[in-house]
């Protein structure tokens, strides 16, 4: 693989002169420069197509539009974020038996683009419950196959950039990615009756950018190393009980679900009829608040991703501390309150993303981090499986309620992250 001096420039410009092995081998560290690109680029395109389909508002508004039925709608959000973490304890070993691991996540990225293209078969051709039954099935592929991809990005990265430069990858690919979500968004509000093909083609679109994806991923030199033999769940389980530092960074990444799980009960906190009209807002809050802060959360990370941790959780508890102060001042119905809490949520919320994968893969051993990825996000997954939870709380007793449990968690989190161990 070649290095241009347009890897040079942008290798140079993104990672401001960071330098060193940062523990990569001297064929890896030769190639790195044009490595780091084409891991941008090929974030960049991913990220992208997960707000292009982003089941929350874009699959939920499709299939009712397609007559699909509410039980459909309420079905999309727990296949996508259960099946793209669960699998992981099973797939993990073979993923680990492979000596090259790009070929694992070019796989599962254009498996998503296919399922992505499928959906769009589906708005096309069906309506009702037909269409409801192809495009969860199709989404259900689709979150498998991110599923693989998640568990074998994280040895890629390690094993073709450096230490101190992880977070730039993640963090610039998500900042780019965001302006194509912002015009997205902007688009939709302005769409009208041309509402429905423009979804569509956005979701084909996502699916180009899959399959793209993929194939440049399949670039990169990664160093081919010997496959180690596969262990079974209960093994990998293991890890549990004999890695400390683990265990504290699972019980952190749990409780900072709160940041990911909170936006839906802050829109129920507006009058009646008012979530409705702040959706899209939602949309542009958490595409301009990424824009702004994930390249920085990104390089913080580089730094000490233990302190990004601490700091999300901390921005995460005021921001929901804000929200329910707001409310008990009757603020809430103000046009300006919802569109800046959301954006200081998911500040919080970019940050544990960038914090929780540069840690992540920092600290697992280079021959392990298949398995502490596929522990960690199992463990997660069955997390947000049990998060309905919440909503029998808000159901019970309020939105406010379970915004102030959130806003704990989000607390305790900062807490159990001083105890996490530097690892940059």
């Amino acid at each position: 693989m070649a290095v241009t001096q347009t890897d040079k420039a942008i290798f140079g410009r993104l990672t401001r002169g960071s330098t060193g092995p940062g523990g990569l081998s001297p064929a890896a560290a030769r190639v790195e420069p044009a490595s780091f690109t084409r891991h941008v680029t090929s974030l960049t395109m991913t990220k992208v197509a997960d707000g292009l389909l982003d089941p929350k508002l874009v699959l939920s508004w499709l299939l009712t539009h397609l007559g699909a039925g509410a039980g459909f709608v309420g079905l999309l959000v727990p296949i996508r974020e259960s099946l793209a973490l669960l699998p992981q304890l099973f797939t993990a070993p073979l993923i680990h038996g492979m000596s090259e691991r790009k070929w694992a996540w070019a796989l599962g990225s254009i498996v998503q683009g296919l399922a992505c293209l499928v959906i769009v078969l589906a708005a096309l051709t069906t309506s009702g419950a037909t269409a409801g039954v192809l495009i969860c099935g199709a989404l259900a592929v689709l979150a498998t196959a991110r599923s693989v991809c998640s568990v074998s990005y994280k040895d890629v990265l390690g094993k073709t950039v450096g230490q101190s430069r992880r977070g730039a990858v993640t963090g610039s690919a998500a900042s780019v990615a965001s302006v194509g979500v912002i015009v997205f968004a902007l688009m939709l509000t302005v769409a009208g009756e041309g509402r429905a093909a423009l979804v569509i083609g956005a979701i084909a679109l996502a699916g180009v950018l899959w399959i793209g994806a993929g194939a440049i991923f399949l670039t990169i030199a990664e160093d081919p190393e010997p496959g180690t033999a596969a262990k079974t769940p209960w093994q990998q389980l293991r890890l549990l009980t004999e890695d400390r530092q683990l265990r504290l960074f699972i019980w952190t990444r749990g409780l900072l679900t709160a940041t990911a799980l909170a936006p839906p009960y802050l829109l129920v906190l507006t009058p009646a009829g008012g979530a409705f009209s702040h959706l899209g807002s939602l949309v542009l809050a958490s595409a301009a608040a990424s824009f702004l802060s994930s390249y920085v959360w990104g390089r913080m990370s580089d730094r000490s991703s233990r302190r990004v941790l601490i700091l999300s959780g901390v921005s995460g508890a005021l921001a929901l501390a804000v929200a329910l102060i707001l409310h008990a001042l009757g603020l809430t119905q103000s046009w300006w309150a919802l569109p800046f809490v959301l954006f200081a949520l998911m500040i919080a919320y970019h940050g544990v993303r960038q914090g929780r994968s540069t840690y992540l893969v920092d600290m697992a051993p280079g021959d392990q981090r298949a398995a502490y990825t596929a522990v960690s996000n199992t463990v997660i997954g069955v997390v947000l499986m049990a998060s309905g939870l919440f909503g029998a709380l808000a159901a019970l007793f309020g939105p406010a309620v379970t915004i102030a449990a959130f806003t704990l968690m989000s607390g305790a989190a900062a807490f159990v992250a001083t105890r996490l161990d530097e690892v940059e």
